[in-house]
């Protein structure tokens, strides 16, 4: 990741969870700069469009203490919604680590995205900084 793409990436996740979605914690955190953590996106002519990172579940919370990786900060810009470029990243990284259970927490209304690959929704709906969500996990695939 060169300094452009982390400000880009950052940028995108700032405007659109930050400025769009009215999120008032804190975006950015120590887990964006940890080694074990990989960053995946999509770029266009104008920059970052898509994003998410996949952390190593070393913070389960109940419903996902089996799922080896964790999915966050799925953001897309909004000029590039709808085109699929999210389940591009999304089947990406089952490629990946398909083989390994991995579990995200869903905003809500984005869960059709999530069970389209496979995530399958467990527990009960909380709000996370305001926002419904729900956790998902996917099982591991042969």
């Amino acid at each position: 990741m060169t300094p452009d793409d982390a400000f880009e990436i950052f940028a995108l996740r700032t405007s659109v969870f930050y400025l769009e979605q009215r999120i008032d914690e804190e975006e950015l955190d120590e887990r964006d700069r940890d080694p074990s953590t990989l960053h995946v996106w999509i770029r266009d002519d104008s920059g970052v469009a898509s994003y998410l990172r996949v952390l190593l579940n070393d913070e389960p919370r109940p419903g996902d203490a089996d799922a080896r990786r964790l999915i966050g900060r799925v953001v897309t810009r909004a000029d590039r919604r709808g085109q699929g470029l999210s389940r591009r990243l999304l089947e990406h990284v089952i490629a990946q680590f398909g083989a390994e259970p991995m579990a995200l927490h869903s905003q809500s209304h984005v869960q059709p995205l999530y069970a389209a690959v496979g995530f399958e929704p467990y527990g009960d709906e909380y709000l996370e900084a305001g926002i419904p969500h729900i956790g998902m996990r996917r099982a591991p695939t042969a």
